[in-house]
């Protein structure tokens, strides 16, 4: 199977907000420990696969959400 735009898209995609996110509320929750960069990269390990299945399943459906919001602002 040859991987196309929407197979990885929603990869680096995710990456990219599971990135910001698990630093910027690892930074609110916890300040800035001695140990920070290890508590971050965790929480982004366990938190980029999550963040990558949501990316497949919410595509689509903002997709057709999208399209829908045009076409009745459309009319």
């Amino acid at each position: 199977m040859a991987l196309k735009p929407q197979h990885i898209q929603p990869v680096i995609m995710s990456a990219i907000m599971a990135f910001i996110m698990t630093a910027v509320i690892t930074f609110i929750n916890l300040g800035l420990p001695h140990n920070f960069l290890a508590l971050w990269a965790r929480a982004f390990v366990i938190a980029w696969p999550l963040a990558a299945l949501a990316a497949f399943i919410a595509i689509p459906i903002a997709q057709r959400l999208t399209q829908r919001i045009l076409a009745a602002l459309a009319r």
